[in-house]
């Protein structure tokens, strides 16, 4: 059985403690391999060989850091295909949406702030208060905590800012998907990427991920994951007067229009409620549809999701594979049938499969208010729920309620009300007449329970740094 080591000071090591967790191929429900259960222990050295390189690599020219992500990405690309077919199996991904989305993201991400770490600039302001300009300088080391349902692609998101404005980093992978950033840091060794520079820690939040949150040589935190551990780590750090980004869940609002061109976009409307079998944090989990086409865009959608190919991951043409884990299978099980307590018709799916593995049913509800459970609350599954408006007043309340605030879609014609609505809705991130439209420049996160800060461009940049004013009189 392959073993998923740490990699720490550019050098593979198993546990402090010799202890393994098994991780499991969620398309037959068996364990695959092994990862090692850091502790305390192991964090203490990857932080101690973090910090020993920080002065070196932080003294690097900006252009000698962009080389070295630069080199990264480029050795990914060659692999692109053995990361992609060891994400499909590790997340139950269809290999499809690996090889053409997220490990091709993954070295967009690497190559994007290879540029940023050349371009990033510092202010200056000259006037009646002399001339003052910013110094922006690396923190130190930071810990990076990345998610399963989107492995290599977030935990390059985090890595790459941080390390091209001048930090070493301690990362934290998901021990439910521990693959792919293993192997990242197989690679950066085989590169000679700069020892301790980029360390890699795996294991379980307790023991591994409160253990950087907690360690005195670690200046910031960049967490995705759960509102409930996201707000667990932001109950630490605070007293600890440490920086802190959450990229938290998402119950997001797709708010489809009468005058909108839906019949022409139905694809992306199914693709954003069931891609990654609704395992990413922006898929717009409740479809909220004016009145005089529900009916319409109701039936359309259920024939939509009933067709979708589900299979095996490895099968090129599978579109929706199975849950990542036992613990999130049985999680949205019991969110199905809370929905039916709460007096939810299903339309369509709501079980799960016959079959081994985690699969389940790409689900249509109907029937539930903006009150229920059901729909404030992350099911995170192949879920979503509907509910009809009748005026534009109504679609915003509608899209407004509950705690969370990450993104939202809107589907119009009309220019004037996309705009509107885009400057009312409760969201850090709004896409007009299209979804999942990234651009790495712009900002990305939420608001609410959705969580604190940006990701993205230059706002990953300026959180991976400290800002100094330097002011001088002028006479």
């Amino acid at each position: 059985m392959h073993r998923f080591r740490h990699w720490i000071d550019g050098q593979a090591r198993d546990a402090a403690g010799s202890r393994w967790l098994d991780v499991h191929d969620p398309a037959n429900a068996q364990a695959y391999a092994q990862v090692a259960a850091g502790d305390a222990a192991d964090v203490e050295l990857a932080v101690a060989a973090a910090q020993a390189a920080f002065p070196a690599w932080s003294a690097l020219p900006h252009s000698e850091r962009a080389r070295w992500l630069e080199a990264l990405a480029s050795a990914l690309e060659t692999r692109l295909e053995d990361f992609a077919q060891a994400e499909s199996r590790d997340a139950g991904k269809p290999i499809r949406l690996a090889r053409e989305a997220e490990i091709p993201r993954a070295v967009s991400n690497l190559r994007f702030f290879a540029h940023a770490a050349t371009q990033f600039a510092s202010e200056s302001h000259h006037g009646q208060a002399g001339l003052n300009y910013t110094l922006r300088a690396p923190l130190g080391v930071v810990a990076t905590i990345s998610p399963w349902n989107l492995p290599l692609y977030l935990f390059t998101w985090k890595i790459a800012p941080a390390l091209a404005a001048g930090n070493t980093v301690v990362a934290k992978p998901s021990e439910v998907t521990p693959a792919t950033a293993s192997m990242l840091g197989e690679l950066a060794a085989e590169i000679g990427f700069p020892h301790g520079v980029l360390n890699i820690v795996h294991g379980l939040g307790p023991e591994v991920g409160e253990s950087l949150v907690r360690h005195p040589a670690v200046r910031a935190i960049s967490f995705t994951g759960s509102t409930a551990v996201g707000q667990r780590i932001a109950g630490i750090a605070a007293p600890l007067l440490r920086k802190v980004s959450l990229e938290l869940g998402g119950k997001n609002p797709t708010l489809v229009f009468a005058d909108s061109d839906w019949r022409a976009h139905l694809d992306t409307l199914v693709r954003s409620a069931f891609q990654n079998s609704g395992q990413i944090c922006l898929c717009g989990s409740r479809l909220l549809i004016e009145r005089s086409i529900y009916d319409e865009v109701r039936d359309a959608l259920v024939e939509r999701a009933q067709a979708l190919k589900i299979g095996e991951p490895a099968d090129e043409s599978t579109t929706l594979g199975p849950l990542v884990s036992q613990a999130h299978y049985d999680k949205v099980l019991a969110a199905l049938e809370r929905a039916r307590g709460e007096g939810g018709r299903v339309l369509c799916g709501g079980h799960a499969l016959d079959r081994p593995g985690w699969y389940v049913a790409p689900t249509v509800i109907e029937g539930l208010g903006p009150d229920c459970a059901s729909n404030r609350e992350e099911i995170f599954g192949p879920v979503v729920t509907l509910q009809a408006f009748d005026d534009d007043a109504q679609a915003l309340a509608l899209a407004n309620a509950g705690d969370y605030g990450l993104s939202a879609s809107v589907w119009t014609r009309d220019l004037a009300r996309a705009h509107r609505l885009a400057a009312q809705l409760r969201v850090g991130m709004v896409w007009v007449n299209t979804w999942l439209q990234r651009d790495l420049r712009t900002p990305f996160g939420g608001v609410g329970a959705s969580g604190l800060g940006r990701e993205g461009g230059a706002e990953a940049m300026r959180f991976f740094t400290d800002a100094k004013n330097v002011g001088l009189h002028l006479g």
